[in-house]
């Protein structure tokens, strides 16, 4: 039988993993991407609000202070021209307005006594009115209809406009009863630069919240999954059979209710593995005891029966025959008897893990020659192996695997068996053959099973059930293997690989570097 030990520790063999470094598909790396965005997006919508917000802020408070500078700059200078003024008084009257605090530059337009356009600017032509945008001078000449509500024919007017990438405010109003029309211009480039620097100001106090967030969301994954990785280190050495494993608890959170479910899951762990222990360590020895107790017996029933088989084979006849088919059976079954508690002998010493190797350097072809030469098996064994293959086993126990490969295969599978030996790299492998029906599928993974019966309806044979898996023992403990198949020529064959030096059999690697947060057999706080 399996240690349930053994079980474990194979089980955790293959699941172990070297612990790797930060991947993109790390818990930790999904935190603070998460974070980052999540700080990302709340950064830019609070800087692009916070933005858009000072900017209408800033614009709406200059526009308003410069049209309402115009406006009045309009009623005090531009409305106390004559209905026809010349370029002269135009542009007197601009560079006048031009004046006010707010400090645009003015183009006033009207018509003479003959009709024609009059124009006077304030900053000596730079300022035209093909800088006014079409639609605006529209809209200001445009007569309004007047109500008891609103009594002006005329409205101020205003556009912001962009010229060589500068922002400019135009506006412009006509004088009510006269024919002058009056437009100003107004740079909005210190506004620009003051948002330009809010800008840059948010976008570097963004940079420094996704920094923070990201530093945030470092300490906060570390607090998470430092418990998660204790957790992990845990639940391997608990795989690898340290079962007295157990997790530091400190708090009330989540965390901590999954650590104290880990150790008590842990604590009926151990205590259904040592139970499981108890009750195989207790059928061993009921086993070796009982093989013990009746090689006494058997000793003296064997030698009555080798008196009993002399008899038999003696030419004087001293058995009577009618109980001659009686004593033949009595001394079949004593063999058998004898047989089978050599091999519960033998199966308690591997599951006791008492079972050692006495190495020595075997010549494989000799020791199968010998092998089949002791067992009189020469004439239906035919072996193919080259002379002077050799390698450092023990003979004994190599000896007892192939006389049970062979004699199955005899047994069941009709002679001749064919042994061939080959060299793979650093395996020696030995192939037995035989020329029989093969082995049925739903049989196969059951053939190294101990007293297992490929059929219920005939539970009695003439093993003891249990050499192809004294055999498969000890091919393990030299570190080897035995399979079953099935050839394709028809037969069974069963495949033995050992190395060519079992001395140089590998132990156990390093295990995980000590937690100070998981302890061993006691469970504690920890602040």
């Amino acid at each position: 039988m399996t240690k349930p030990h053994d079980r474990l520790r194979g089980w955790a063999a293959a699941r172990r993993r070297p612990l790797s470094g930060l991947r993109f598909t790390s818990l930790r790396l999904r935190l603070v991407v998460v974070f980052g965005l999540v700080a990302l997006t709340a950064a830019v919508s609070a800087s692009g609000i916070a933005y858009w917000l000072n900017r209408e802020a800033v614009l709406t408070r200059t526009q308003d202070a410069v049209l309402r500078d115009f406006q009045q700059e309009m009623q005090n200078h531009a409305s106390l021209l004559p209905v026809h003024p010349g370029p002269a008084e135009l542009r007197r009257t601009a560079g006048q307005m031009a004046n006010s605090s707010q400090r645009f530059s003015v183009l006033l337009v009207a018509e003479d006594g003959t009709g024609n356009r009059v124009v006077g600017n304030s900053d000596l032509d730079t300022f035209t009115l093909e800088d006014v945008p079409a639609s605006l001078r529209k809209a200001v000449n445009r007569k309004q209809s007047t109500s008891s509500r609103d009594a002006s024919a005329y409205h101020l007017y205003w556009q912001r406009i962009t010229d060589h990438d500068q922002p400019y405010l135009v506006g412009g109003a006509r004088v009510i009863g006269g024919t002058t029309t009056g437009y100003m211009l107004k740079s909005l480039e210190p506004e620009a630069k003051d948002l330009n620097s809010l800008a840059w100001s948010l976008g570097i106090a963004t940079a420094l919240a996704l920094i923070g967030s990201a530093l945030l969301a470092q300490a906060a994954a570390t607090t998470v999954l430092k418990p998660v990785h204790r957790l992990g280190i845990a639940a391997r050495r608990l795989g690898e059979g340290k079962l007295d494993t157990r997790l530091r608890v400190s708090g009330t959170d989540e965390l901590a209710d999954l650590s104290r479910t880990f150790n008590h899951t842990a604590e009926a762990l151990e205590k259904h593995i040592a139970d499981m222990s108890a009750r195989d360590e207790a059928s061993r020895r009921f086993v070796a005891d009982m093989s013990h107790e009746l090689r006494t017996p058997l000793t003296a029933i064997t030698a009555v029966t080798e008196i009993l088989e002399e008899e038999l084979d003696a030419e004087t006849g001293s058995v009577d025959p009618m109980i001659e088919p009686a004593v033949r059976l009595v001394v079949s079954e004593t063999r058998r008897l004898g047989d089978l508690v050599e091999n519960l002998m033998e199966v308690t010493r591997f599951d006791a893990g008492t079972a050692r190797l006495v190495l020595d350097d075997v010549d494989i072809a000799d020791q199968i020659t010998a092998c089949i030469d002791a067992r009189a098996w020469l004439d239906a064994v035919e072996l193919d192996a080259e002379r002077g293959i050799t390698a450092r086993l023990d003979p004994r126990r190599l000896d007892v695997i192939l006389a049970n490969l062979i004699g199955n295969a005899l047994k069941h599978g009709g002679s001749p068996v064919r042994v061939a030996v080959r060299v793979e790299g650093e395996e020696l492998v030995i192939a037995v053959r035989d020329h029989g029906p093969g082995i049925p599928e739903e049989v196969l993974p059951h053939v190294f099973d101990r007293f297992y019966k490929a059929s219920a309806s005939r539970p009695r044979s003439e093993g003891s059930g249990l050499g192809l898996s004294i055999a498969l023992e000890n091919a393990h403990i030299h570190g080897g293997e035995i399979t079953a198949s099935n050839s394709p020529d028809g037969g069974a064959v069963f495949t033995l690989r050992l190395p060519h030096d079992a001395s140089r059999l590998l132990g156990d690697g390093p295990g995980e570097p000590e937690d100070p947060a998981i302890g061993n057999g006691t469970e504690g706080t920890s602040g």
